[in-house]
């Protein structure tokens, strides 16, 4: 049997006072369908393009919904697709700094309302993390840093050093509050006397040093692992075909290949480390890259998956590498957002790219870059990015959530790791991702990506509602089981 829903005026009570939104202008009126059925148990989250709203729980009644002419969507939960493992940030040093300098109470309010998931806390799940330095620390460094034309080919000067001072103390912190999110390990370089330039920009991994840069990585995920912290997966290089930011380092896919399977892959194993590998980091544009490694079975073997980002190619090249190796994962790790930011044209294209996109391609998760700078969008490198926008912009105690800050709530807050994505199906303007969660709820995200407010039906179990959407804005749904 079908039925109707009923959404009430958008009335833009918001989620919380932390999420910091104020209405400056009275939200478009839209009259709702008429009610001709039971209440439904379902929650709505909104942003809307004008930003009033942003992730802002709706105080709406849904209402079973009788057949209409409506575009639908359908939701099948018996088709399912790959298991997810969360939504969140790259933890760049330069965030963990702005972390540390907070007052403990203000640090204390600001790591719970993003790592916990519970009352008005928007549960983020997963972090990528730099292996030495990114771009958005204050300087380059490796975790073996030596003089010039002073090699260390056992790593009997490696240290974390670097780290104790910020981002190994805000990992513990984060642990505390979520001891199951997963933690992603990237490096930017190989320290500098490993490659064929000695500088911390491009160059390439010498092949005398392969094994040397093995024993890094085991040494980095052992060292990790005694301060507290799991290193669930590393990535070989950040973006491997772009040689030109600071840190750096060049590496085509037959040398990451050759570097896995004789080096990295067997120093792993030998040491019992469980750390995944994930090959690539980089657009979606070359997915001869990835595919080209898994095409090597000596590779292939000691790969978990791929990961990409979206500075160029489509979201939908993804698919590419799954159907050329359905047994392999795919995961996005990384999209910025330019300051200032626009929150109605970044929710749009994140959306539909991102957290609607990626993983309908596939992925296993969804990281923004980054997660907190300052005013001054600060720190960088000499050579880094001066324009990266935070997903928080941090001066002292005082936060304000940014456009990236409101995507990954939409997803990270109901969408657990452990829930797998199930089929719906797109109707045009209306593109959507849905899961079931562990506890068997049903959560769809739906973007009305048309110029034009638009009611439309989710049907799910033989129940339909009918709820509708302004124009370019994005609601989540949790359907209670």
């Amino acid at each position: 049997m079908t039925n109707k829903l009923k959404l009430h005026i958008f009335s833009l009570f918001f989620f919380s006072s932390i999420m910091g939104v104020q209405c400056t202008e009275e939200p478009e009126i839209i009259p709702p369908p008429p009610v001709t059925g039971k209440e439904v148990d379902v929650t709505l989250f909104l942003s809307t393009y004008n930003g009033i709203a942003k992730f802002s729980r709706q105080n709406v009644t849904f209402t079973e919904a009788s057949e209409n002419s409506y575009p639908t969507i359908t939701i099948n939960p018996d088709d399912r697709f790959q298991e997810m493992d969360g939504f969140g940030f790259t933890l760049t040093g330069g965030s963990a700094m702005h972390l540390s300098r907070m007052s403990h109470a203000g640090r204390a309010k600001i790591l719970n309302e993003l790592f916990a998931h519970d009352d008005e806390n928007i549960g983020v799940s997963y972090l990528r993390i730099s292996i030495g330095a990114s771009d958005l620390d204050v300087a380059p460094f490796s975790y073996n840093d030596l003089p010039q034309g002073e090699t260390d080919e056992e790593m009997l000067q490696f240290s974390l050093d670097p780290d104790r001072q910020y981002l190994i103390p805000i990992l513990n912190d984060i642990l505390a509050i979520n001891p199951d999110i997963k933690i992603l390990g990237s490096p930017w370089s190989a320290p500098t006397w490993m490659k064929t330039n000695g500088a911390t920009i491009g160059g390439e991994l010498k092949p005398e040093f392969y094994e040397a840069y093995a024993r890094y990585f085991v040494k980095y995920i052992e060292g990790m692992a005694a301060e507290g912290i799991t290193i669930d997966a590393i990535t070989i290089q950040n973006e491997p075909l772009h040689p030109g930011n600071n840190p750096s380092m060049y590496m085509p896919a037959v040398d990451q290949a050759e570097f896995i399977k004789t080096s990295l892959g067997p120093a792993l194993e030998a040491a019992g480390i469980k750390t995944k590998i994930i090959i690539y980091d980089h657009n979606a544009d070359r997915t001869d890259y990835p595919i080209g490694i898994l095409n090597d079975p000596d590779a292939k073997k000691y790969v978990d998956g791929s990961a990409f980002h979206l500075y160029g190619g489509e979201i939908g090249n993804l698919s590419e590498v799954h159907n050329a190796h359905p047994d392999k994962n795919l995961y996005f790790t990384e999209q910025w957002i330019g300051a200032p930011g626009n929150f109605g044209e970044d929710m749009l294209w994140h959306m539909q790219n991102l957290i609607i996109g990626a993983p309908r391609n596939w992925c296993k998760n969804v990281l923004e870059w980054n997660l907190a700078a300052n005013s001054n969008l600060e720190p960088h490198t000499s050579g880094g990015c001066t324009e990266c926008l935070g997903a928080l912009t941090i001066d002292g105690d005082i936060v304000t959530r940014n456009p990236a800050y409101y995507i990954i709530a939409h997803a990270s807050k109901f969408i657990r790791p452990g829930a797998v994505r199930i089929n719906s199906n797109m109707p045009s303007g209306l593109p959507n991702v849905a899961y079931q969660t562990t506890d068997g709820d049903i959560v769809i995200i739906v973007l009305n990506a048309s110029d034009i407010t638009q009611s439309f039906n989710i049907e799910w179990n033989e129940v339909l509602i009918t709820p509708t959407l302004e124009a370019k804005s994005v609601g989540t749904f949790i359907w209670k089981n």
